[in-house]
C-alpha cells in the first residue's frame, strides 16, 4: 500500500460546542485558530453521531471543547469520549470578548474550539457515569427535600405570629417537633373555610402535614446516601468532624474521576478555600475567594466547626492565631484550607471503581 504523502496527510482539526437543550451548535478550526465550519445538530444520540462525523469530515480531529459538560452538554461529553475523543470543558467566553465579538451560538461554538486549542480556562469534565454520579442525583432531591422543609417551618411560624389571640398562646414556645405535631392534628370545620381563625388552622394542618411528609422523605434518603458513601469511601466518612452528609458533598464536588484535580491547592480552589493573591506595589496580600463550589464551601465550614468544638489541637491553634492578631474569620479561613488539604489526600487516595 502506498504511504500518505504529507501534503496528502489529513490536517489537524479542533472542535467546539454550544449546547443548548434541543440543539448543539459545533465549530471546527485548525492548528492555527482558521474556521473551518460551523453546524447545528439535534441534542440527540442520532444528532451526537452526525455531529462527529461533520467534524471528522474536516480532517484528523484531536480534541473537542464543550461548553456546559454539566448540563446540557452532560450526554454529548459522555457520547464523545465513549467515541475515545478527549473531550475538554470550556468556561463560557468573557464578557470582553462578547462586547468585541456579539453573541450568537456559531460563535459561542467557535470560541470554545479556539479555547480549547489554546488551552486556557479549560478543565477535565467530570465523568457521569459511575457511583458518585448515583451519589449526585440523590442529594439533589434530598437538598431540595431540606429547602422546602425549612420553608415550610419558617412559613408555620409566620401565620402563627398573626393568628388569633387563642390559637397564638397554644402554639407559640412549643419546641418544633411538638409544633408540627399540634398543628398537624388540628380539626378545623372546612365548611367555615371563609372565617380568618378556622382557615389559620386550615393552613397550619396544611404545613404541618407537608413538613411531616418532608421529613419521612429526607429519612428515606439518608437511609440510601449513608451506605452509599460509605460503600464510596470509608476512610473519608471516619475522619474527625465529617460526616455523611460533608462527605457525599465533597465526593460530588471532587467527581469520579478525581484524578483531573492535578494538585490539593486546584481541589481547594475548586471548593472555594483557596485565598487569591490582591498585590500591588509594595502590598502583598491576599484576599477572600467567593468562587468555587459554594457546597464544598459550607462543607469544609462544617468540618471546621466541629472541629473547633470537639479537637483540641484545632481549639489550641484558635488560641494560637488568636494571640497572632487573627480574627476569627481569618482563622476559620486558614483551617478551612488546611482541611482541604487533609481531605483532598484521602479522596484522591483512592480509586473509584466506575464499573460498581
Amino acid at each position: 500500500m502506498p504511504s500518505i504523502t504529507p501534503d496528502l496527510a489529513p490536517v489537524e482539526v479542533v472542535g467546539g460546542v454550544d449546547t443548548h437543550l434541543d440543539t448543539h451548535t459545533a465549530a471546527v478550526i485548525d492548528t492555527v485558530g482558521r474556521v473551518l465550519g460551523t453546524e447545528q445538530f439535534p441534542a440527540t444520540v442520532a444528532g451526537y453521531a452526525a455531529l462527529l462525523a461533520w467534524m471528522r469530515g474536516h480532517g484528523r480531529l484531536s480534541r473537542v471543547g464543550v461548553e456546559g459538560t454539566g448540563a446540557y452538554g452532560a450526554g454529548l461529553a459522555r457520547w464523545l469520549r465513549g467515541e475515545g475523543l478527549e473531550v475538554i470543558e470550556v468556561d463560557r467566553p468573557n464578557r470582553k470578548m462578547r462586547r468585541c465579538q456579539g453573541k450568537s451560538d456559531p460563535i459561542d461554538a467557535i470560541a470554545a474550539a479556539k479555547t480549547a486549542l489554546a488551552g486556557q480556562r479549560t478543565g477535565t469534565p467530570k465523568q457521569r457515569d459511575g457511583r458518585v454520579e448515583a451519589l449526585r442525583n440523590l442529594r439533589v432531591a434530598r437538598r431540595s427535600a431540606v429547602e422546602q422543609r425549612a420553608d415550610t417551618q419558617r412559613q408555620i411560624k409566620t401565620l402563627i405570629v398573626t393568628a388569633p389571640d387563642e390559637l397564638r398562646a397554644q402554639l407559640r414556645g412549643l419546641p418544633v417537633k411538638q409544633l408540627i405535631a399540634t398543628c398537624a392534628n388540628l380539626r378545623p370545620d372546612r365548611t367555615d373555610a371563609a372565617s380568618p381563625a378556622t382557615a389559620v388552622k386550615l393552613a397550619l394542618r396544611s404545613l404541618a402535614r407537608r413538613h411531616q411528609q418532608l421529613s419521612t422523605e429526607i429519612t428515606d434518603l439518608d437511609e440510601l446516601l449513608e451506605p452509599l458513601v460509605t460503600a464510596i469511601n470509608p476512610d473519608l466518612i471516619a475522619v474527625h468532624g465529617v460526616g455523611a452528609d460533608v462527605a457525599g458533598q465533597l465526593l460530588v464536588t471532587a467527581g469520579e474521576n478525581h484524578h483531573r484535580l492535578t494538585s490539593e491547592t486546584a481541589f481547594a480552589m475548586l471548593c472555594g478555600a483557596a485565598p487569591l493573591p490582591a498585590s500591588s506595589g509594595k502590598t502583598t496580600r491576599h484576599r477572600l475567594n467567593r468562587g468555587g463550589d459554594r457546597q464544598a464551601n459550607a462543607a469544609l465550614y462544617r468540618v471546621v466547626l466541629s472541629r473547633l468544638r470537639w479537637d483540641p489541637r484545632t481549639r489550641a491553634y484558635m488560641e494560637r492565631r488568636t494571640k497572632d492578631g487573627l480574627s476569627k474569620k481569618e482563622i476559620i479561613r486558614c483551617l478551612k484550607r488546611y482541611v482541604a488539604r487533609e481531605l483532598y489526600q484521602i479522596i484522591t487516595a483512592k480509586e473509584l471503581d466506575l464499573t460498581a
